[in-house]
């Protein structure tokens, strides 16, 4: 059975970020997502120590952390996967943030592809995703955790992102054939730039190593808009998906009434 993940980078933001982590232990949900929060490369003792806290507060709550993020979107925060020229930077960022996934309990590390190069073909820069990621492979089952490659859309949120397409990742994450390579179905983003997402699911269920969603148009609760989230979840579950279904949403209401909804909702 998919189990909730809360991504405290959008909802409890009226407390500091340790808080956050504790109040979703409060709320009853059993795990924490971030993004960028804490890393700083310049300074790896002082981002370790953040990373070490986060595992500890995070064992106190009694949740733990599902995944964070590596790279940012456009690629202009350690490396882009569609520049072969950013692969050394890449993979030297890989090892340190496999270290700092450890330290919080993390097995889930998610990637981004950065953003189109204009100058090249679309060939080029999916054969640069799938040797940079062919590389990375190795490093992250040595590190026991899971790279998670996320399309997303360009429509609203990621003008000029160059993985926008569920079928693309999907195509890419089965060339690398690696266990420790999988995607990340976002269904909020894929609704916007595909729809037909339970189909897309079961297609996929085999090599999606993690879940993102939020509500279309929006991007709020998941109990209004366009999407069935009760039935997405039933069919998960009929997959036997026993993963995290990340809640990457802006609330509309106050946080704690948000998630409690969402849990009698959801049935999770």
């Amino acid at each position: 059975m998919a189990q909730l993940s809360v991504c405290i980078e959008l909802i409890f933001t009226e407390y500091p970020f340790f808080e956050r982590i504790t109040k979703v232990g409060e709320v009853g949900l059993p795990a924490v997502e971030f993004w960028f929060t804490g890393q700083n490369p310049d300074n790896p003792a002082e981002e370790e120590e953040f990373y070490a806290k986060i595992g500890e507060v995070a064992k106190k709550a009694g949740v733990v952390v599902s995944g964070f993020v590596l790279n940012s979107p456009d690629g202009s925060i350690t490396g882009s996967l569609v520049r072969p020229e950013d692969r050394e930077d890449y993979l030297k960022r890989l090892e340190q943030v496999v270290k700092l996934a450890k330290l919080a309990g993390c097995k889930t590390i998610i990637t981004c592809s950065g953003n189109t190069v204009p100058d090249r073909t679309n060939d080029e820069q999916v054969e640069s995703i799938i040797e940079t990621l062919t590389a990375a492979a190795p490093m992250a089952a040595a590190g026991g955790v899971t790279l998670v490659l996320e399309p997303l859309n360009t429509l609203v949120d990621h003008e000029g992102y160059f993985l926008d397409s569920s079928a693309l990742a999907a195509a890419i994450v089965r060339e690398i054939g690696h266990p420790n390579i999988k995607m990340l179905y976002d269904v909020y983003h894929m609704q916007i730039m595909e729809g037909n997402i339970i189909h897309n699911i079961r297609q996929n269920i085999d090599i999606i190593g993690h879940f993102h969603s939020a509500g279309v148009p929006g991007r709020h609760e998941l109990t209004s808009g366009e999407l069935n989230y009760p039935d997405i979840i039933a069919e998960v579950d009929a997959l036997s998906y026993n993963g995290f279904f990340g809640l990457e949403y802006e609330p509309l209401m106050p946080s704690e009434q948000s998630l409690l909804l969402l849990k009698d909702r959801l049935g999770l």
